[in-house]
């Protein structure tokens, strides 16, 4: 599938002066491929910090700009569907063209919409914001484990895409009560317009050092015969509409969706307008919502690790969404009062959210090898788009002005739901050893690569 790396394996230096041989197969797991991923991963913690940062800015944008929380909740909404629409195109943009020069042109974009939202001065901006954003974020997650499959050994592929989520989301958690801190000291224009300002420096990074892995003849071949006589859409569809016929990509998407989904839209706009309901300030909020970004850091790499001593795909799939559907709850409903159980709630939010990387998992176990790009991107596309649906649903069921912590009780029911029916199409799945690695994830993505 990916022939576009033949097309840029003309580069014949690399970031540090040594001449590259262009016939050589490129090193796994060497010195550029950490400095390749490093990049990725950091496009990936910028993004998520501006995203999970809207929780923090939006009752200024709010304020400033003149809008309803039903605007700001559609603003959000919207990014999650914009970008689920362009995630099911990136996966196989990437297996097709590979990282250069994708990942600088969706940084790129992601850098005009930052300073698009430090621009907001009406709805019709805001949406404009969110939607460049979704553009470029669409190729962060899955280019940054796209990296990891490409230039790693196959036995690391999972390892790696564990780290890419734990680092995000350890960057969402610090980056909250920061930017809540900023803004004690600077407006949330100026915040916003130094987010766009650190995404110029990473453009011209992208630009200079990421390249693709030079393929070995055997695979520059297989990769022509299975692109011979097609056109980009044309393959774009086919191999997405490959994926969707398989059963176990479609139970895990649903599944992963009603996870992530969920902890996305906690994470960044209700977790902390839930706790100001509850009486916390602003800034215990912003601490709070980091706790559940903690959580998930943790949760992400440690479901795969429960998954294989269990032997099972299924089951922690199973279990861990009905764990997160009583956390949830909890966070929903539970006392109106007491620090510490709000802490432990949030980190516990977090934490089973991390089994949403089981669908990735899954899925990537499901196809054939030049299908990973496409199935992961499925998977975080419907992350994304049942993410929207809790950020947009909430916000039209809650009364104008300012909500009370009943209302809220009131408009969020549809989350416990949605993990519920998330945990339903968990145990739809066919089990699946998680001792078997002949089709491995990690095997599916070098290989599309």
């Amino acid at each position: 599938m990916s022939t576009g790396h033949a097309g840029y394996a003309h580069a014949t230096t690399t970031m540090f002066g040594k001449a590259h041989d262009p016939k050589a197969p490129s090193r796994k797991g060497g010195t550029e491929a950490w400095t390749i991923w490093v990049l990725a991963t950091l496009f990936v913690v910028w993004l998520f910090a501006i995203q999970t940062g809207y929780g923090i800015v939006s009752p200024d944008i709010q304020k400033d700009a003149g809008l309803s929380i039903g605007q700001i909740s559609l603003a959000a909404s919207i990014y999650t569907w914009a970008f689920a629409l362009c995630q099911f195109f990136s996966g196989s943009l990437l297996d097709r063209y590979g990282t250069r020069p994708l990942l600088a042109i969706a940084v790129g974009f992601v850098t005009a919409g930052a300073f698009l939202f430090a621009a907001t001065t009406s709805f019709g901006t805001l949406v404009l914001a969110q939607v460049v954003l979704a553009i470029g974020s669409s190729f962060g997650f899955v280019g940054a484990g796209y990296v990891g499959g490409t230039w790693f050994l196959a036995a690391k592929y999972g390892l790696m895409f564990g780290l890419v989520q734990c680092f995000a989301s350890l960057g969402s958690a610090f980056s909250q009560p920061m930017i809540s801190a900023a803004l004690g000291v600077m407006s949330w224009q100026q915040l916003l317009a130094g987010f766009g300002a650190f995404g110029v420096l990473l453009v011209a990074a992208f630009a200079f050092v990421v390249r693709n892995p030079v393929s070995t003849p055997e695979e520059a071949a297989a990769a022509a015969e299975a692109s011979a006589g097609k056109n980009v859409f044309g393959e774009i569809f086919s191999d997405l509409g490959g994926c969707f016929r398989n059963s176990q990509v479609v139970l895990s998407s649903l599944f992963a969706g009603a996870s992530f989904g969920t902890m996305l839209a906690v994470g960044v706009l209700w977790g902390p307008r839930v706790q100001e309901a509850r009486g916390a300030s602003v800034g215990f909020a912003a601490v709070l919502s980091a706790l559940a970004w903690l959580g998930l850091a943790a949760g992400a790499p440690l479901v795969n690790v429960v998954s294989n001593r269990w032997h099972s795909r299924k089951k922690p799939a199973v279990v861990g969404m009905l764990l997160q559907t009583v956390a949830v709850a909890l966070f929903i409903y539970g006392p109106a009062n007491g620090k510490g159980a709000a802490a432990v709630v949030m980190l516990a939010v977090g934490l089973f959210a991390g089994t949403h990387m089981l669908g990735f998992t899954i899925a990537g176990e499901s196809v054939s090898p030049n299908l990973i790009g496409s199935a992961s991107a499925i998977v975080n596309g419907v992350c994304f788009i049942i993410g929207g649906i809790l950020e947009a649903v909430p916000g039209k069921l809650l009364p104008a002005g300012t909500p009370t912590l009943s209302d809220y009780q009131g408009a969020l029911w549809i989350m416990p739901v949605v993990l519920l029916l998330g945990a339903g199409a968990a145990l739809a799945l066919k089990e699946r050893p998680a001792a078997e690695p002949a089709t491995s994830a990690g095997t599916n993505a070098v290989s599309a690569g």
